[in-house]
């Protein structure tokens, strides 16, 4: 049964490496004895030489190291060199080990030369200590055999080849851990080490880019799909920064004693400047060293903020990627690897949510973070609804003192201090409370007009002058100030359109895109000016290419001057749309635009669906395509368009919103929400007769349903379908399609007769449809046992058909068949090259189809015994891949369910194991049942060769309980996918069925 992502799109493929014949040279020589002897004494000679050379080598790196645990291996890898020097008669077998010694030194002198063990980081002190206990195990294995030799007085002993392959093996998996564990302690920061990557890929064929890590943390083994970790730096400590020197020792001391802080206080109090200088003290930096992060919220919107929102912020300020169903998990792994302070800032945007499931995610999640040993949270905010289960040291941040508040207000405007007025500004500066945002607008509005300190007074004395009125949460003072700077001269002189740009800024979560305001704003002639003249007055600033405000700017601004006007919104939005209707696939300028200023379409379209939603609903549904094609990420449009005001003229451009909203989340891998939004998708369509579409949400949960394994769900969807009103109203093609998905279904239940499957689809006036009915019929029949040379005969016939583009899917099923055909009947080298052309087939295009099939031709590699081979095929993935390696929760089951198919296949069980354990956790996050069958299966066939029966028992019976609910006969549980049984040599889930001894006596 091919379960394989269904996208058209991929990039370049991985090509099979070549083995080139021997030369006659080499074996003229091979054949002549009196060669093999002089070749014989020469090697000899070199290995011992060579093992002179490394145990030298090794022995003075170990006088070098500070590390005693480091020391002790490089004592005992010495050991073992001189015991196979002077006692072991094969030496030359040891050649590859001795090279792996060698790669030992080399990496534990760069790795901890300057760590002594008591702050030897904990991801390195795990490496070694797992790397001491092989070496440990192999010394007293090779010393044991000396001792034999001495015992029965022979001067030198033989170690079996297949010994001495098993401790290599064992080393190149030390090794590899040791590198596992150096990636996800980012802290190790590879550009310190050089050398390290490459000394370990020339000896030990390991790469630095692994791509899943299964790490034990607390006990407890945690699957983490690894992540693309892109450093992040701090923001810079403020360079105005006054009065809160103790409150920063105090503070700073907190934090290194392991407290969780809450810095709160108004807008504008400092707390985000606070929490910058708490970065860059000397004692956090020695501390938290590089892992030192700054999480901002001031450009979301509670009104619309999300949990998937709130993660997403949260990865990206870690410089890491997530992906799947629950973005805590790889967050989380992330920061179990050593010691992070986090910087939550401007929490009161997510404490404050409107989304009630936003409110009940994001304090839990919280909670969770800040209980991972050497995590340490400070969090700003205005609100005081902080995370209830987290302990905090909640500081109210004081305005500053009067010292503080000149040395700021002076250094800003030194003009104040000249004349008779600094009486006068003091005075000032207190009726301000002392508020640094505040006094920083005030001073910026006097430099920038150019106010003796009289005219600075008088101008403020003809304000409102009113003190601290947190009403909303927000100072008066602020209000006063921001005021008096839109009244200077050099606002006044830009007229309505300086507050109307303001206002625009203020809109927009990202600000305004500076590339582009000519676009945006056409009727603004000057915008540029006008963006420098509010710079100038501090009241926006510059971040990359966006002109943005400050969260208590924005507050302001929203509260109380009056919203974008309708002329500069239309020009906004008719940029906007028009870039999203000529956005296609491909990756060009239009696409760039999407990208860049997402935030900032999406809260458009959010607005426009709140007021004016019949005339938004088909930019809405192109912008999530837009999305789908080229930034796939949780949207909070889907409040949006769910709370958007129907009616029945409406209904059918609703649903198509809805439509490319579930397949948006599909992307994702969120198919259970997928489905839901399909199914109201449905119901609307129905609503407005459109029985067509409706036939296309049914049957796209049932598919999704068939790819969780839920085979007796999409069975049961697909044919009350068919008894629906709507049914008599389909087109024959429809029909055939929903019959074809069924069969789908029917196929891997064993609830049909393979003759009657695929039969009324398969003279679909659909060629697609036709063509791949055909298709699957002749592969129903290899799964139920038929004739594999006619069946084999006949794909290759319907192979020869698939000619043109619009059969793509078809002839990449044909192929599908017969590389089961070829894999069933031995031919694994033909398998191989068929799973090739398939990968082929999506050179250059964006789609995950390369990673899954690749993920296959693994397995094949396997079976074939070269099990390099495919672990090269499972972990290295081209960069240009890493985006669908990520974004895919359902090609990370595959290939970890292939990860350990390979490792079982190898012997290596506690890998296997580890990756079935990964496996299952992921099924159960996403609620795939079938891969979940296979890696309980997995699990129980190594405890049952590890003799744990009982435990096996247990593993059985939950498989078996799992093909009663996909429905699958468990006799029948791997017979619709070929590549996904286990060999042969695993009997015991057979023994089971059969209620043979030891299983007859558990059950």
């Amino acid at each position: 049964m091919e379960y394989g992502p269904g996208s058209t799109t991929q990039l370049q493929p991985e090509v099979m490496p070549s083995k080139s014949p021997k030369s006659k040279k080499s074996n003229e020589s091979k054949n002549n004895p009196h060669t093999k002897q002089a070749s014989s004494e020469s090697q000899a000679e070199n290995m011992s030489q060579l093992l002179d050379v490394t145990i030298a080598g090794i022995s003075a790196v170990q006088t070098v190291v500070p590390s005693d645990l480091a020391k002790g291996v490089l004592g005992t890898v010495a050991s073992i060199l001189m015991t196979v020097q002077s006692a072991i008669k094969n030496k030359s077998d040891f050649r590859a080990i001795v090279k792996k010694c060698e790669a030992i030194g080399e990496i534990l002198k760069r790795a901890t030369m300057d760590t002594t063990d008591d702050n030897l980081p904990g991801y390195l002190a795990h490496a070694l200590s797992e790397l001491n206990s092989l070496v440990d195990d192999i010394n007293n294995k090779v010393v044991s055999r000396k001792k034999q030799g001495w015992f029965k007085s022979i001067l030198s002993v033989t170690i079996d080849r297949d010994q001495i392959a098993s401790w290599e093996k064992d080393i190149d998996s030390a090794l590899k851990l040791f590198d596992t564990e150096a990636l996800v302690g980012i802290a190790m920061r590879v550009e310190e080490l050089p050398g390290i990557t490459t000394r370990v890929e020339e000896l030990t064929g390991i790469t630095m880019r692994v791509e899943e890590v299964v790490s034990r943390i607390d006990g407890n083994l945690t699957s983490v799909n690894v992540l693309k970790h892109q450093p992040i730096e701090p923001p810079s400590r403020p360079s105005m920064f006054y009065g809160r020197d103790d409150l920063v020792a105090e503070l700073t001391t907190l934090v290194a004693n392991g407290e969780h802080i809450a810095l709160i206080g108004p807008g504008g109090m400092g707390k985000s400047s606070l929490a910058k200088a708490i970065l860059h003290e000397p004692l956090i930096i020695e501390k938290f060293a590089d892992r030192r992060f700054f999480v901002a919220y001031d450009d979301l919107d509670p009104s619309t903020i999300t949990f998937e929102t709130f993660m997403t912020h949260f990865a990206g300020a870690l410089g890491i990627e997530i992906t799947g169903a629950d973005p805590l998990r790889p967050i989380s792994t992330f920061l179990h690897s050593a010691s992070a302070l986090v910087v939550l800032d401007n929490a009161e945007t997510f404490e404050e949510a409107s989304a009630l499931s936003a409110l009940e995610k994001i304090p839990p999640a919280i909670a969770k973070i800040a209980d991972i040993r050497g995590v340490i949270l400070i969090l700003t905010s205005r609100s005081r609804r902080n995370a209830t289960d987290v302990l905090w040291r909640t500081m109210d941040i004081p305005p500053l003192d009067l010292s503080s508040a000149e040395r700021v207000f002076f250094q800003t405007y030194p003009r104040a201090r000249c004349g008779d007025a600094e009486e006068e500004i003091k005075n000032l500066l207190r009726e301000l409370d002392f508020h640094p945002l505040s006094i920083n607008l005030l001073a910026h509005t006097a430099r920038q007009n150019d106010w003796s300190p009289a005219m600075l007074l008088k101008r403020w004395n003809n304000r409102h002058t009113a003190v601290l009125n947190p009403g909303k949460g927000k100072l008066q003072s602020l209000s006063d100030a921001m005021q008096l700077s839109l009244d200077s001269p050099s606002i006044q002189a830009l007229g309505e359109d300086g507050r109307r740009t303001l206002a625009i800024i203020a809109f927009l979560p990202q600000g305004l895109n500076d590339n582009l305001a000519g676009d945006l704003l056409p009727s603004l002639q000057e915008v540029d000016t006008i963006c420098d003249v509010l710079r100038t007055q501090s009241l926006v600033y510059r971040q990359d290419d966006f002109i943005k405000v400050l969260a208590p700017i924005r507050h302001y601004v929203q509260d109380s001057l009056p919203p974008p006007d309708s002329t500069r919104l239309q020009e906004i939005r008719t940029f906007y749309y028009r870039t999203v209707q000529q956005c296609s696939k491909e990756q060009d300028g239009h696409a760039n635009i999407i990208i860049s200023d997402h935030f900032n379409i999406e809260r458009v379209v959010a607005f426009d669906l709140a007021h004016i939603p019949e005339e938004t609903y088909h930019a809405c549904s192109k912008f999530l395509d837009c999305l789908t094609w080229h930034l796939p990420r949780p949207t909070t449009l889907t409040p949006a368009i769910f709370n958007a005001v129907e009616n029945s003229s409406t209904y059918e451009l609703k649903a198509y919103c809805l439509y490319n909203l579930a397949w948006l989340y599909d992307t994702l891998s969120q198919l259970t929400d997928a489905m839901k939004i399909f199914e109201a998708a449905g119901a609307l369509y129905l609503a407005t007769g459109n029985h067509e579409m409706v036939a296309e949400c049914v049957i796209n949960c049932a598919d999704r349903y068939k790819c969780q394994g839920r085979f007796i769900q999409s069975q049961q969807l697909l044919e009350g379908f068919q008894r629906s009103e709507s049914w008599e109203y389909l087109s024959e093609p429809t029909k055939d399609k929903v019959w074809y998905f069924l069969d789908t279904a029917r196929m891997c239940t064993f609830t049909a007769s393979v003759d009657e499957l695929f039969v009324k689809s398969s003279d679909s006036e659909d060629h697609h449809v036709g063509l791949s009915s055909k298709i699957r019929h002749w592969q129903a029949k290899l799964y139920y046992g038929g004739d594999i040379v006619q069946v084999h005969e006949r794909l290759e016939n319907f192979l020869l058909q698939c000619t043109c583009t619009q059969v793509c899917l078809a002839h990449r099923r044909a192929l599908m068949g017969l590389a089961e055909v070829a894999f069933c009947e031995g031919r694994l080298s033909d398998a191989m090259d068929i799973l090739q052309k398939i990968v082929q087939m999506f050179e250059g295009e964006r789609s995950d189809d390369v990673l899954w099939y690749t993920a296959l031709k693994a397995v094949v590699a396997s079976t074939q015994g070269d099990h390099a081979l495919a672990r090269e095929f499972i972990y290295k993935v081209p960069e240009s891949l890493q985006f669908f390696e990520l974004r895919s929760a359902f090609v990370f089951l595959h290939r970890s369910y292939c990860s350990a198919f390979i490792e079982l296949t190898a012997g290596a069980y506690d890998k296997a194991e580890s990756h079935f354990i990964a496996t299952i956790e992921g099924c159960d996050i996403q609620g795939h049942l079938h891969l979940k069958a296979y890696s309980k299966r997995g699990l129980g066939e190594i405890a049952f060769v590890c003799g744990d029966f009982a435990l096996a028992a247990r593993c059985f019976t939950e498989t078996r309980s799992l093909c009663t609910e996909m429905g699958v006969p468990e006799q029948h549980l791997y017979s619709c996918d070929p590549f996904g049984v286990l060999p042969d040599r695993f009997i015991a889930w057979t023994v089971f069925l059969e209620g043979q001894s030891p299983f007859a006596n558990i059950m």
